[in-house]
Formats: structure tokens, sequence, C-alpha cells
């Protein structure tokens, strides 16, 4: 279970009290994903992120925030989504107000010092080669792109190296008094802390937020049409992402959803993995997933493979997704799929910090903030039926898209692959 507050300002306290643990993860979201950014922004809200460690009032510099929290062995660290963006710190439970202490300090007293603008701008653009020279996310990025197409949807979270090179002091405060408020921010407590103490170390520690929110993200309308996005370059494997267009984090078919990728390629009893990885020996890595956002969502399969097997793998992908959609789910792989979704979530809600950004991600962001109980009984109620009418919904020809990144240098070669 877990408990909802609120400060006099609207900022929301959720806390999930857990007396097995030792740690308490703290962590701060906020509304200032890349989705928010316009195009001339590409990138802040990431750039905006790796700012925030460069130190406050009390905590004057990247130095003095990890001496801070390695001097209590605690773990800390950020990330930037589409929708959202999130800080944490775990530790120790006596260690609770430190935690607290860094994260404001952090958030409320961030300064941008230029110089370190100026350091961190190569910093972000190592990251930025760093993906560029690592397929499989480069792949999974590109496939993005294809389908979201000039949309911040479809946009790298990490920007533009034109926006990362030329971003000032100005720029970034100016984001955070626009997104960094009472009303699109929570902080979420989970582990060895009751919901009073939480409320109090809030209040002191993150009182002081203040605003109001003076942005909203660009809807998202249509998919783009394009099929295949072919990126010819020199690597040992092709990289492929094959997917569809599918549902939002708040529809009614989510569940259904994230069962339905599980029996495609969550696991290693999973079909692509037994079907292609094990009957063929096409690939090491072979996996279905979904990416779900408030207004749109991708279903997709993603594997490395030999460059001259390239199109049998996309062929025999396909084949898997026609034949859930031709109303091939089994009763006994939905089970097990539902046991898969009830196991791992349990095993993940030992983690204090698993725990908070479970109920933190869905008070910022969904109408409705689930118990644990209460989201697994919705993988619970989803029937074979649903499932297979899910699949024949998203699983047809004119829905497949394909991103690759390999020797191949023919998109027509790749589109007559996917026409099984």
């Amino acid at each position: 279970m877990f408990s909802l507050q609120n400060l006099s300002s609207g900022l929301p306290v959720i806390t999930s009290e857990s007396n097995g643990t030792e740690s308490v993860t703290v962590m701060v979201f906020a509304g200032a994903g890349s989705r928010y950014e316009k195009n001339e922004e590409r990138g802040i809200s990431h750039f905006l992120e790796h700012m925030f460690f460069k130190g406050g009032k009390k905590y004057k510099n990247t130095k003095e925030v990890s001496i801070a929290i390695d001097g209590v062995g605690g773990d800390f660290n950020a990330f930037t989504g589409k929708e959202y963006a999130g800080y944490y710190v775990k530790v120790a439970a006596k260690h609770t107000e430190l935690a607290c202490d860094v994260l404001s300090d952090m958030l409320n007293n961030a300064s941008f010092p230029q110089e370190e603008i100026e350091k961190e701008r190569n910093v972000i653009m190592e990251e930025e080669r760093m993906y560029q020279d690592t397929p499989m996310y480069r792949a999974g990025w590109d496939f993005e792109e294809l389908l979201f197409g000039n949309h911040p949807l479809g946009w790298d979270t990490i920007g533009t190296e034109e926006v990362i090179m030329n971003a000032t002091q100005a720029d970034f405060q100016k984001h955070k008094d626009g997104l960094y408020t009472p009303d699109n921010v929570v902080v979420a407590f989970a582990g060895k802390i009751d919901s009073a103490q939480a409320l109090s170390l809030t209040e002191n520690y993150f009182g002081a937020l203040s605003g109001k929110k003076n942005r909203e993200f660009q809807p998202f309308s249509s998919y783009n049409e394009k099929k295949i996005f072919l990126r010819t370059k020199k690597t040992e494997q092709s990289h492929l992402v094959l997917g569809v267009p599918s549902v939002s984090a708040i529809s009614d078919e989510y569940y259904a959803q994230k069962l339905l990728s599980i029996i495609l390629g969550g696991n290693m009893s999973s079909r692509m993995f037994l079907n292609i990885r094990e009957a063929k020996g096409l690939c090491y890595y072979i996996s279905t997933d979904t990416d779900s956002y408030l207004d749109a969502g991708a279903l997709s399969t993603r594997a490395g493979v030999d460059q001259s097997r390239l199109h049998e793998a996309i062929g025999l992908i396909v084949e898997q997704y026609l034949i859930c959609a031709q109303g091939g789910i089994e009763r006994e792989e939905l089970k097990r799929a539902k046991d898969y979704v009830r196991g791992k979530f349990t095993l993940s809600l030992e983690d204090s910090e698993e725990q908070a950004h479970f109920l933190g991600r869905q008070q910022l962001l969904y109408p409705e903030t689930k118990n644990c109980e209460e989201y697994l009984k919705m993988f619970d109620a989803v029937t074979k039926e649903q499932i297979e009418a899910l699949a024949f919904k998203l699983f047809t020809p004119e829905n497949f898209r394909l991103a690759v990144i390999g020797s191949e240098k023919d998109e027509s070669s790749l589109e007559e692959a996917m026409k099984h």
C-alpha cells in the first residue's frame, strides 16, 4: 500500500512504507521530459538533468554532491525520458534526511555555473558519440524517428549538437522555472520510512518549490507512414528493430499489449527466443518490448543477426506476429506470461528504488495511481480473446515498420522481406 499527501503548495508526496528493508529511496519526478521541447530546444531537458549535479548553495559542485552520498555508501543518479525526468538518492534509512538535503539543494538552488556548462557540453557530445557507436541503441532511436516522425516523441532525447553547444545559463533557468513547479513535480519515498516522516522531510526540504507549470507538450496525432529506416554502416552484425504503432499507457488495451510482448519476446521461453534464436541459431540477442506514452505507443522486436541472414530474420519475426494476429495465442502461454509479470514485478519491488519509481511515475503522469495488487489484477483480467483481438488490429502489413543498421544498401529488399 501507499499513502498520498500534499504540501500547501500542492506538491504531491507519495510514500510506500516497507519494514522488510533497511534502505530508503527518495525520488523526485518532474514532467520535464524531452517531448516538452521545441525544435530550437532539442536536448535542453537532458542537458539540464546533467547540470543539476553541478552544485547549489550547500553542495557547491559535483565533487561535494558525490562525497556527501558516497560518504554514506548511497547511490544517486538521474534520468531523462520523453515524458518525465527523475532524480534519486538511495541510502540506509538513517541517512534519509541527507538524501533530501542533497536533492533539494540540487533542485532548488542550482546555479548552472558557466564554466561547468562549457565542460558538460563535451561530456554530452561524448555520450552522443557512444550511442552512435552502439548500434543496438542507435537502431532503437532510428525506429522511434521512423514511427513518430518529426515530432518530439521521434527526436533523440540527447538532442542536437547545435543546442548542446550553444545552451546558456538563461536557457537552463527558463526551462527549470517553467517545468520544475509544485504542480508538475512529485516527491516519492519508498523503504523504511512512514508517511508522517516523509511529509515532514518534504515540507522542510522541498517546501520552497514554487511557481506554475507554463507549458504543455505537443499532442501526438499521427504515425509516420514511411516503412523503412536504413542506416548503412560497417558493423559486424545487422541490427534491426521491427514493430508496429501500438496503444498508449492509459489505453484499456495497455495490459493486453504488455502480455502480448512477453509472449512474443519477453523472456527465454518466448516465441522469438525459442523459434528464432534456439531453433534457427539466427541471433544472440532478440527481444520484444513496448514503449508506451500518454497518447502513443509502439510494440517492437529487436535483434542482432549475421549480415547474410538479415532478410531471413525479418521474415521469421513477421511470421510470429502474423501467427498471433490469426488467433494463435495459447491459453497456457498466456498463463505463463501472467505468472511471469507477477513474479518479476514482485521481485522488483524488493528494491526501494523500484517501488519509488513505480508509484511516482504513475502519480506524475496518469489519471490514477494503482497499488501493486491493483496493478497486477489488471493483467489477471486480460483474456486470450482480448490479446488476439489486439494482435489482429496491430499486426497488419501496412503497420509494419523496420529500422536497420548494417551493410544492407537496398531499402526495397527490406520492404520485400516484410511481405510474408
